[in-house]
């Protein structure tokens, strides 16, 4: 059984977030929390009382904030809050995202610093142990006031409204959901309503994931980039460490570290060191490999450290402070999550356009040095790759659009009281699809560079690489005539999202040293 995610006593880390958001662990509220939570309550419930107005406990919201709710009408107030606001349309959104954000909302309410009752963040975290996932829809959220629409679709799940997946995937009510789970729906006190969709989960979470998948991505980028010098007969010298000593930007460093390991031992690689070898320099895509996919290290580490910042952070309007006050605040903008969405969709498109280039150079008879036109089996009659390289090419047009950021757009909201908004969600749902299409173009490069070396035979790849040609080839199989090449496309980006081509890899060099 899986240890339970803590939520009170220790800072939440992005390794928590994916290990709950994709592997389903459970989470727990600690005894920190549920103290931190009570007296946060015990302030709220004393507001509550008071003669003056305080902002989301006896006021509406937004640009209603003006109107005092008389305490017969709060409990409908909060409940008519998280109905109205869960106006999301369009596509559901992925079950992992779901999780990812109300495992985010739950961490604030854990804090203390929104009010909530425990009973409330108890079924919060209860409805995500039970694998209960609310419908959330893609569009609905600008990133400011936190993720309201998405956020409010789980808030209203929790209150046995709308609809949700169970743990088998089902389409169903939440109230059949949370009854059958032996949950109680939540019926909102002062405060509660907002307290549970004022955050900037949503974009928070798929910032988390997509930082996961690009520190994988990368590695893979180093080792398709390795196999394509290899078949391309590049040299491994421009990959030296004290070269890239002169230029100490970290991510390039390790770059060309690991492309260096990958191509040690090649046969193909000592077939033309000799001084026959005229070749000075290879081509840009080749050669500025590790300058490139350094950079986008070294701009995935940067984003990490927002992520790091924001899951310490506790996003609520208004906010409950140690000392018993509620201040408002402007905490919920999404602008520092939204910059570092629209920069890493910058380095994916890149990484991929680099990688699409070398593609194309085996597949051109004029750059490839010996590799027969397109690596068709039969030229003319069989088009080998040609057309995988187009998909390459679609994609990387596309990964050029979505770079265009989403966070320098704003569109007022509210009566213009939400007058200037973060667009973060929107930022990161375009980098999802860009992450998706930075796996397609790799996987193609992957499936090119292994067929290329195989057509060195009988010149041997590196170890490294022979041991990924050789996994693959357990998928797709080698060189020959033409065929459905989709299904060899979507099978080695599934090798790809598994990690078992890492894993194939890491195994051979450990067992190499």
């Amino acid at each position: 059984m899986q240890q339970p995610v803590q939520l009170g006593s220790k800072l939440l880390t992005r390794e928590d977030v994916h290990a709950v958001a994709r592997g389903d662990a459970p989470v727990e509220l600690t005894e920190a929390a549920r103290e931190a939570v009570a007296t946060a309550r015990a302030h709220i419930e004393r507001l509550a009382t008071a003669e003056k107005p305080t902002y989301g406990v006896s006021t509406g919201f937004g640009a209603l904030a003006v109107r005092h709710i008389p305490p017969d009408r709060r409990a409908a107030l909060q409940q008519s809050l998280v109905r109205s606001h869960a106006a999301g349309s369009g596509p559901e959104v992925e079950r992992e995202v779901v999780r990812a954000l109300v495992l985010l909302r739950l961490k604030t309410l854990a804090t203390g610093h929104t009010g909530v009752r425990l009973e409330t963040a108890e079924a919060m975290a209860a409805m995500l142990n039970a694998g209960i996932t609310p419908v959330v829809h893609e569009f609905g959220s600008l990133g400011c006031s936190g993720d309201l629409a998405p956020l409010s679709a789980a808030a209203l799940a929790l209150t046995g409204e709308g609809e949700v997946r169970d743990a088998a995937g089902e389409l169903v009510p939440a109230r059949t959901a949370l009854d059958r789970a032996g949950i109680t729906p939540v019926r909102l006190a002062e405060k509660e309503g907002l307290a549970l969709i004022n955050g900037t989960d949503g974009m928070l979470g798929m910032l988390v994931l997509a930082l996961h998948d690009l520190r994988h991505l990368l590695d893979v980028a180093d080792l398709t980039a390795a196999m394509s010098v290899e078949a391309l007969l590049g040299t491994d010298r421009v990959f030296a460490a004290d070269l890239h000593a002169l230029r100490p930007h970290p991510g390039q460093g390790l770059s060309a570290r690991r492309m260096a390991e990958l191509l040690a031992g090649s046969e193909i690689m000592e077939s033309h060191r000799g001084p026959d070898c005229t070749r000075v320099q290879d081509a840009y895509s080749l050669r500025c490999s590790p300058q490139v996919h350094g950079a986008a290290r070294d701009t995935v580490s940067y984003a990490e450290t927002v992520a790091d910042r924001e899951l310490a952070a506790a996003i609520d309007n208004p906010v409950v402070l140690a000392d018993g006050r509620v201040e408002s605040n402007g905490n919920f903008h999404g602008a520092p999550i939204a910059y570092v969405l629209d920069f890493l969709a910058i380095p994916v498109a890149d990484v991929a356009s680099i990688a699409e280039r070398r593609t194309d150079r085996m597949l051109d008879v004029n750059r490839s040095h010996g590799l027969p036109p397109f690596l068709a089996d039969d030229p003319g009659v069989d088009s080998g790759h040609m057309i995988a390289q187009y998909t390459q090419a679609a994609v990387v047009s596309e990964l050029k659009r979505l770079a265009v950021p989403a966070s320098v757009d704003s569109i007022p909201s509210s009566a213009m009281q939400e007058d200037h908004v973060s667009m973060g969600w929107s930022a990161a749902r375009k980098l999802r699809k860009a992450v998706d299409g930075l796996r397609t173009v790799l996987a193609i490069e992957f499936l090119t560079a292994a067929r290329a070396l195989d057509l060195r035979a009988p010149l041997r790849p590196a170890p490294a690489t022979a041991a990924a040609v050789a996994a693959l080839r357990h998928h797709v199989p080698g060189p020959g005539p033409d065929r459905h090449l989709a299904p060899e496309i979507a099978a080695a980006e599934e090798f790809i999202r598994s990690g078992a081509l890492l894993d194939v890899v890491s195994n051979q060099n450990r067992s190499e040293v």
